[in-house]
């Protein structure tokens, strides 16, 4: 029976997705430790340790479908480890050959190296969500880049900016994401090969555990490390704190969303789907369900990360313990940034955008949200001090009377003859103080390549 979201048939596609559920579970696990041990078996006999026809052999034999799963399950709790009884049961499948199976290797070797075939598949699985995130965002910020909006610092209207450079804000953090796993891959995804301490004694004193490792690394297209990593994590460190920034990303872009759903604001809606954020007491109720799955997720996945980075502490050779940690950090944090990205792209890809309603709130302050722009219009003429000066004693007599900023410089006679109503007026539009908004939207969305 399910007992975390992970699993649950309710809960489990609101934090994963089937295609990544299908990269880490049991199958998929014990099959790329198969992969793994045939893929070891053709490295070496490509060196030479091992005879060829034995390497044919074993790849041709090994199969998930002729373990006894059950037998398998009940070994590993006893051992701790699935590995040796893996092993016995392909090594009964491969007959003679048989013998070659896990040849001078140890149970982490063919772990890590399993988890690392895994990882290849599932950062491919990220890859194209990400993709198709950037490619929802980059819609909208060359469709919004002239939608002028409220900017908002610590909550208060700050000054106008348009909802397609805040959405190109949050494409540059995603595209930024996605060079990061362009980069990280050669660096993380490693094959692990070293024997029982790592020194691959068990191939001898010369190079040919050298030579197996690079043909084993070929064989997965997995990157060959200059020495074994059996106790140095970083690469999982790397992976799992990127996942986590991406979710972290993806959390900024939830947090905004869900406040300007908020009533008050009213600004966006997400895709409307029957029943979907419904309230069971208040059928008014249109709650921003994906985003609330991403604000969570964001967090889980920083947990994650935390636990990740405290994996990283392994004693000497081999350690007692911190291995253990990625068991769970590392699918759970893959789950969470597919399901993650996946409420993304369907909420980005249906957001509903009310621009007028964003020009009625920016005009909620009666223009005060451009009070800098006439302070600069008015400082060449007398000065910057001398303009903060009245520009702010203004400010303050629109919001003691509850007058626009215009209404108020109308009757400030200094600043209508140097200014004149036509400028005064051009200055007090938010519409004109905008700065590079729409250029930058525009320069991002055309420097995104999905």
């Amino acid at each position: 029976m399910a007992t975390t979201v992970f699993d649950s048939s309710l809960f489990r596609d609101m934090f994963g997705t089937e295609a990544m559920r299908a990269v880490f579970d049991d199958r998929a696990y014990i099959t790329a430790c198969i992969d793994a041990e045939t893929a070891l078996a053709r490295a070496q006999a490509k060196v030479g340790v091992i005879p060829a026809e034995a390497a044919r052999q074993i790849t041709a034999l090994s199969s998930y479908d002729k373990l006894d799963v059950d037998q398998l399950r009940a070994e590993t709790e006893i051992v701790g480890y699935p590995i040796l009884p893996i092993v016995k049961q392909l090594s009964e499948q491969c007959g003679e050959a048989g013998r070659y199976v896990h040849w001078g290797a140890t149970t982490q070797d063919i772990m890590d190296t399993a988890t690392m075939i895994q990882c290849k598949r599932a950062v491919e699985i990220v890859e194209g969500q990400l993709d198709a995130v950037r490619g929802a965002l980059k819609k909208l910020a060359l469709e919004h880049a002239d939608t002028v909006t409220a900017g908002r610092t610590h909550l208060q209207h700050a000054l106008p900016v348009t909802f397609g450079f805040r959405c190109a804000v949050w494409l540059s953090a995603l595209n930024r994401h996605a060079e990061r796993l362009q980069q990280l891959k050669p660096r993380a995804l490693m094959v692990e090969f070293g024997g029982a301490a790592g020194t691959l004694a068990s191939l001898g004193a010369d190079d040919e555990g050298l030579k197996v490792r690079a043909a084993f690394a070929a064989e997965l297209g997995l990157s060959n490390p200059a020495i074994t990593w059996h106790v140095a994590r970083d690469g999982l460190a790397e992976i799992v704190s990127a996942l986590a920034a991406i979710g972290g990303s993806l959390g900024k872009i939830a947090m905004d969303v869900m406040m300007m759903c908020a009533s008050e604001f009213g600004e966006l809606a997400e895709p409307f789907v029957p029943g979907r954020g419904a309230s069971s007491t208040m059928p008014q109720k249109r709650n921003p369900i994906s985003s609330e799955l991403m604000f969570a997720a964001a967090k889980m996945l920083r947990e994650r990360a935390a636990l990740m980075l405290d994996a990283l502490m392994h004693d000497f050779e081999r350690a007692t313990g911190p291995w253990h940690l990625e068991w769970s950090a590392v699918p759970e944090s893959f789950l969470l940034a597919a399901g993650s990205l996946h409420q993304a792209h369907f909420m980005l890809s249906g957001l509903s955008v009310d621009s007028a309603r964003m020009r009625r709130n920016l005009d909620l302050t009666g223009g005060l949200i451009v009070a800098e722009a006439v302070m600069m219009g008015l400082a060449p003429a007398i000065g910057r001090q001398h303009a903060h000066d009245v520009v702010y004693e203004a400010c303050k007599e629109a919001i003691e009377k509850g007058e626009t900023l215009l209404a108020v410089l109308s009757r400030h006679q200094e600043i209508v003859d140097k200014l004149g109503m036509e400028k005064l007026a051009q200055l007090t539009d938010p519409a004109n103080y905008l700065g590079a908004a729409a250029a930058m939207a525009r320069s991002v969305a055309a420097g995104t390549t999905v």
